[in-house]
């Protein structure tokens, strides 16, 4: 059972107010190490930095979109074991499957609330404490 405020979480997504609402809301939860990233990019850099327990990133994104985030994420030796959350916009079943195959953990469409969210990390890392 992972301790909410002990999480190390990195949100990335292009959109600054969609990843101030990720951060706020993980807040609520009582997560209060939060990384922020606007693309894909960014994300690999703090990655390779910082030490991470939870990675949520959007889907549409420019120059590395979510799914080549998740991949890259896979790739790299010291963060491919960092469990991964897709935020998207759509629910289709394609990118479900190309997310899956790539290996990402759980996926949530936007919007989405509190309880949501919480259910989706918990899926992912067990209840929270």
């Amino acid at each position: 059972m992972p301790n909410a405020v002990a999480l190390k979480v990195l949100v990335v997504d292009d959109q600054d107010s969609v990843r101030k609402m990720t951060c706020l809301t993980l807040e609520q939860m009582g997560i209060r190490h939060i990384h922020e990233a606007e693309n894909g990019i960014k994300a690999m850099e703090i990655a390779s930095l910082q030490p991470l327990d939870l990675i949520i990133s959007d889907y549409y994104m420019d120059q590395m979109d979510g799914l080549d985030l998740l991949r890259a994420v896979r790739g790299h030796p010291v963060v491919r074991r960092v469990p991964f959350i897709l935020l998207t916009g759509r629910g289709d079943r394609e990118l479900v499957v190309k997310a899956a195959q790539a290996g990402v953990n759980n996926y949530l469409i936007k919007p989405f609330t509190v309880a949501i969210l919480k259910q989706k990390i918990e899926q992912v890392m067990g209840k929270l404490a």
